[in-house]
């Protein structure tokens, strides 16, 4: 019991100092959502970012090929996974060398993906915002994915996982691989015309505000 209570009072003590971050990466994101439903004209504001939403993914309709559409169906379909074997990766390469940095960088790397998967359940149910397709009979998605829109999931997803994985291993080689991969799943969401870019950017933005808000984890 003693162990257990100094762990809890560590990790408590822990958390409070990514509490300052923690709460500019959420006002951040608030106001990205009272931006995009409401502004200070909502009518104007709600009506130039629908405009720009619903311009950008009839132009990416438009550039569809087979070739593209097949391989950015493959990256949004493999990137929970890759969510996944990157951490698990990680966690066994730790405990055949023993590395107890590795494990605790596996540990960070998970954390930051599952807490970002809770706050984007809780923001997808509290914004309630209707898939492209669905407000706009115009768009013809590849496929019809089900849930809200905002923010995109895959997105903060793939960013969290980079921008911890970029965190824990700072060289070119994990940097540019890991950010072109979260980019690349980012546009394939408006590519396949099942999120606006507004829900991209929101999903970029908690991801990689969730990867820096449980960076204690890993110290």
């Amino acid at each position: 019991m003693g162990c257990s209570l100094i762990y809890y009072r560590v990790v408590v003590f822990l958390h409070m100092q990514q509490t300052a971050m923690l709460r500019k990466w959420i006002g951040l994101l608030a106001l990205s959502v009272y931006l995009i439903f409401t502004g200070p004209n909502p009518a104007h504001a709600q009506s130039g970012l629908s405009r720009f939403d619903n311009g950008v993914l009839a132009n990416l309709e438009t550039r569809r090929t087979e070739g593209a559409t097949r391989t950015l169906r493959f990256i949004a379909d493999i990137n929970n996974g890759v969510n996944i074997a990157v951490p698990v990766g990680l966690l066994t390469a730790g405990l055949i060398r023993n590395d107890a940095q590795m494990k605790r960088d596996a540990g960070y790397i998970a954390s930051s993906s599952a807490i970002t998967a809770l706050f984007n359940f809780a923001i997808k149910r509290i914004v309630k915002r209707p898939r492209p397709f669905i407000t706009n009979i115009h768009l013809t998605p590849v496929y019809r994915a089900g849930d809200y829109s905002f923010p995109s999931g895959h997105t903060s997803l793939s960013f969290s996982t980079a921008t911890a994985l970029v965190r824990s291993y700072p060289k070119w080689y994990v940097i540019v691989p890991s950010f072109a991969w979260a980019a690349t799943v980012g546009y394939s969401r408006m590519y396949l015309g099942v999120h606006y870019p507004t829900d991209v950017a929101a999903g970029a933005m908690l991801g990689t505000g969730m990867a820096f808000a449980t960076g204690f984890i890993r110290r």
